[in-house]
């Protein structure tokens, strides 16, 4: 008997064929990679499983590579075995989401590989990133509180319209605010109804005079005015337009103001010297010098002046001075009867007013004044001691008969001083004469402050 021919043979090569088949379809049909080999594997921990079933499909950027291959309990979690293809590499930074399949509330595994920086997940190592944002419970109990609020908020509608929940919620207190306003409104155009019709009449009365002046065809009306206008304003923009136009040539004396180099400097120059001129008048320091003098047993001598300083080594005076001793009288009587006979002479004073104008030049501590001295020609030496509150002074003038006066000056507080000294030291005038006195000067700064105070 033939065995290849037998009926026995055959039907086992159908079944043996069949069973090869629908193994092969098995494989290409299945999403485990563990049937085809070696795979990789990797687990997570998730507190809610639920949608997740074994042998579901895992993927990653929405293509299967591998399956669940088991969910256990661990430590009062859900420990999910995945059975991965060969070649998905993970790293330790990848991601494991929970995505929903469907609104019947079933899940799968969707990996995000992670960095390829970071080092790689070891074979069964465990993926420590896990999100699930697909719990279909969690958008239903999100739909829940908002259909909680959602009635929270026809309730208050519903008690904001009603006649008598009105004040409770801030909504009913507006429509309550908005129905006293719109009756208000109503009772205002009631009773002032007559009125609005005349403010309407009048401004119906303003629009018809817009118009009527607008559309005016008239020499004198609005249409041929603001052509002519128009006309104007266009010829004045020319006008500025050559204007700009020579400005930028450098033509006239405001391009070359702009233009030329050479202009702007002088013009700088200028500006600086009346910059410097009127800084240096404002920086001149001025001063009222009052001062009298008692002279012996002849009277007193008053004089006051005016000091003038542009700088710290110079300053000009003018003073007058009431004079006792300005002029002399000499009366001589002869006695008679006598063998030699007595001669007697008589000297009388007379009030004299005299002027004093000065140029005084600083060196440190050491000035020199020069000029009129009373009337006269002469010269002056100061030297200041003491901190500048001590100044020694001589003077020559009248040199015909050489006048010298010293005089020694002490600064008290503030402008007020006190001085002695000797007039007519050789007393070639017949005026030596001691004297004492005392003074007040007054700056720029201390009459500044007395026009303040003093009332209007």
């Amino acid at each position: 008997m033939n065995l290849l021919r037998a009926a026995e043979f055959k039907v086992g090569l159908l079944v043996l064929g069949v069973a090869s088949l629908i193994a092969f379809m098995s494989l290409q049909v299945s999403e485990d990679p563990s049937y085809l080999g070696r795979s990789n594997e990797a687990w997570f921990v998730v507190s809610d499983a639920n949608g997740l079933v074994k042998n579901s499909g895992v993927k990653m950027a929405g293509i299967p590579v591998g399956v669940i291959k088991n969910i256990t309990l661990q430590d009062g979690m859900a420990r999910v075995d995945m059975t991965l293809r060969p070649d998905v590499k993970l790293y330790v930074s990848a991601v494991v989401k929970m995505k929903s399949q469907g609104i019947l509330g079933d899940k799968h595994v969707e990996i995000y590989p992670g960095s390829p920086t970071d080092p790689p997940l070891p074979r069964k190592g465990q993926i420590l990133n896990v999100q699930d944002k697909g719990n279909l419970d969690n958008v239903i109990n999100q739909v829940g509180d908002i259909a909680a609020n959602l009635k929270d908020v026809s309730q208050a509608l519903k008690e904001a319209v009603a006649e008598d929940g009105t004040r409770k919620h801030i909504l009913g207190r507006i429509v309550s605010n908005i129905e006293r306003l719109t009756q208000d409104v109503s009772d205002l155009t009631s009773a002032n109804k007559d009125k609005l019709n005349q403010i309407v009449d009048e401004v119906h009365g303003i629009t018809k005079t817009l118009d009527e002046a607008l559309n005016n065809d008239t020499e004198e009306g609005f249409k041929k005015t603001w052509k002519r206008t128009l006309a104007r304003i266009d010829s004045t923009m020319k006008n500025i337009d050559e204007i700009s136009g020579k400005i930028n040539r450098g033509e006239g004396t405001i391009g070359k103001l702009i233009n030329d180099e050479q202009t702007v400097e002088e013009l700088n120059t200028a500006i600086d010297g009346v910059n410097g001129f009127l800084d240096t008048a404002g920086k001149t320091q001025t001063g009222i010098d009052f001062n009298s003098v008692y002279l012996g047993n002849i009277g007193a001598k008053s004089a006051v002046g005016l000091r003038i300083q542009p700088g710290l080594d110079r300053y000009y005076y003018l003073g007058i001075i009431d004079d006792p001793i300005g002029a002399i009288e000499t009366t001589q009587t002869v006695t008679t009867g006598t063998a030699t006979g007595d001669i007697t002479e008589t000297k009388t004073y007379k009030n004299k007013v005299k002027f004093t104008a000065l140029f005084a030049k600083n060196f440190y501590d050491f000035t020199i004044r020069g000029g009129l001295i009373e009337n006269s020609g002469g010269v002056g030496f100061d030297y200041m001691l003491y901190r500048d509150k001590l100044k020694f002074s001589i003077e020559a003038y009248e040199f015909s008969k050489l006048n010298l006066r010293s005089q020694l000056q002490f600064n008290l507080y503030k402008g007020v001083y006190v001085m002695g000294g000797m007039s007519d030291i050789l007393d070639k005038s017949s005026k030596r004469a001691g004297y004492l006195g005392a003074g007040l000067l007054l700056t720029n700064d201390d009459l500044k402050m007395l026009m303040t105070k003093m009332p209007l």
